[in-house]
């Protein structure tokens, strides 16, 4: 039996996932929507042999520009630049279900899938802003409906890509034959939201499917990955709450005919890396000092949906009603950590500031290591997705002391297994549903 490998994607947020990481000498805010920025990123994280980068997206502005760096590039286009400096490693998008159509999406993640050889995935969101709904000109739909919209969107989205079938395209000159059309299949899809003809006007893409990646921890979200996900980016505070993580979701997978092997549970940890401890301290004392109390007061007032600016900042976080159609996981999260831990509202803004509620581990490449390998061996991860407090550097951190430390210790490859996204994640490639299958012989 071959050994378990850990999985690990770069999420790549601006110039670092710290809030205040603009502010700090070592990053570089004016490139910030510079291509070149973020195929340097690619090029690093390549280097080190990871899986995946990952770009988050959402159709509104992001919480406040008078006070932090925001990026805004659409993240296809973008992922379609690193396509052309990279050979390995995979390309990780976040498009809504809830305002795009299921066509574009096919389409567009197909076309990224050929142009980079079979390194495409798609991180599937339901959009839980108001502010974005108000970008549409509509109200936010409630959180089972969006859930609703997103399986019928994914089954769309998924016969598009199965349409063609492989072999389809013959580009025989001979008999002038370009594609064998009883290979290409009409949808005729009619749904409670959708209504696709078919087929996709691009042929089937290299991994079949491109990867499916989910990052909602309700209870919808949680079985909507069951469902369809193949990889989940999800957010825990402490081991515990990962291993039941961990487990809840891998047990849910038998209801939909799948393995605990088909999904890979990649939680976020954002990593303050110095030579010593005492250094990686010193980094995230300079961050935390970099702070805008305001602007991280009005962050979580968004994270609870509700307005905390006339709570003082050194009390406990009052009582707050949880959201009926917001970010559930997330709220839960941030209350909860604020509980166990007894944290003011200074203390709590600290603690989200570099990672969102993702944890943040601060320490040598050795405690890092120690960390990641306590929660891969302990039932709590396949992996991890990192969140560089600060960029480039943070990720230039990681892959040049932790990497290798975690290769020392055979728990991450030296090389890639494969071309392909899904053969690095040690996923089996999709076979069309329309494939015509050979007769059995009686």
């Amino acid at each position: 039996m071959a050994t378990r490998k850990l999985h690990l994607n770069a999420f790549l947020m601006g110039v670092g996932h710290h809030e205040a990481a603009w502010r700090h000498p070592r990053a570089e805010p004016a490139r910030i929507a510079d291509v070149r920025h973020y195929q340097e990123l690619a090029r690093i994280a390549e280097r080190g042999r990871l899986d995946s980068v990952f770009l988050a997206d959402g159709l509104a502005l992001w919480g406040d520009v008078g006070h932090n760096a925001l990026g805004g590039l659409e993240p296809l286009t973008l992922l379609a630049a690193l396509a052309t400096v990279t050979e390995h490693i995979g390309l990780i998008a976040t498009v809504s279900t809830t305002y795009n159509e299921p066509f574009h999406v096919a389409r567009k993640f197909a076309s990224l899938d050929h142009i980079s050889g079979g390194r495409a995935g798609w991180n599937i969101v339901t959009s839980a802003s108001e502010a974005e709904a108000h970008n549409f000109g509509v109200e936010r739909p409630a959180h089972r409906d969006r859930y609703d919209r997103a399986a019928e969107f994914l089954e769309v989205v998924t016969k598009l890509w199965d349409s063609w079938e492989d072999g389809a395209i013959l580009g025989d000159r001979r008999s002038g034959d370009y594609a064998d059309t009883t290979r290409i299949h009409a949808l005729d899809h009619v749904g409670h939201h959708f209504r696709v003809r078919g087929p996709l006007n691009t042929s089937r893409p290299p991994q079949g499917h491109p990867l499916l990646v989910q990052a909602g921890s309700s209870e919808d979200g949680k079985e909507f990955a069951a469902r369809f996900a193949e990889a989940v980016f999800t957010a825990q505070q402490t081991l515990q709450e990962g291993r039941e993580f961990y487990a809840d979701l891998k047990s849910r997978l038998g209801r939909y005919g799948r393995r605990g092997d088909e999904l890979l549970i990649l939680p976020g940890i954002s990593p303050i890396i110095g030579s010593t401890e005492r250094e990686a301290l010193l980094l995230e004392k300079e961050l935390e000092e970099l702070i805008i109390p305001e602007y991280g007061v009005r962050q979580l007032s968004g994270i609870l949906g509700v307005d905390l600016s006339g709570h003082p900042l050194d009390s406990p976080l009052p009582e707050v009603p949880p959201p009926v159609d917001g970010q559930q996981s997330r709220f839960k999260l941030v209350t909860d950590l604020a509980r166990r831990e007894r944290l003011t509202l200074r203390e709590l803004i600290n603690r989200l500031a570099g990672g969102r509620g993702h944890r943040v581990v601060t320490g040598t490449p050795e405690q890092v290591a120690d960390q990641i390998q306590k929660w891969f061996t302990g039932g709590a991860a396949d992996g991890f997705n990192i969140m560089p407090p600060v960029l480039p550097s943070g990720l230039e951190d990681f892959v040049d002391h932790v990497v290798p430390e975690l290769q020392v210790r055979g728990l991450f490859r030296t090389e890639y297994e494969g071309r392909t996204l899904r053969q690095n994640y040690g996923l089996a490639r999709p076979a069309s549903r329309f494939e015509q299958k050979a007769p059995v012989a009686s």
